[in-house]
């Protein structure tokens, strides 16, 4: 965790909720799937613009409801 906090990354939940598989879903927003277990994870660093549009067009849903800030506790 970031000093300042840490994006949560709600791909899971959103994935389950839309009834795809992971390896369909991979498919429809043409994502490796070493790419989906790092952001099923939060393992990621930097957000791709281009990701996340192709990831909220997939599940129909807005970056709002894919990623979440929490603050750290100061």
């Amino acid at each position: 965790m970031n000093e300042r906090g840490q994006i949560i990354v709600h791909l899971s939940e959103l994935i389950e909720k839309s009834g795809l598989s992971k390896n369909k879903f991979c498919q429809m927003a043409q994502l490796e799937m070493t790419q989906l277990n790092r952001l099923l994870k939060n393992q990621i660093t930097r957000f791709d613009a281009d990701v996340l549009i192709r990831i909220c067009d997939t599940l129909d849903c807005g970056v709002g409801d894919l990623l979440e800030y929490k603050r750290t506790n100061k």
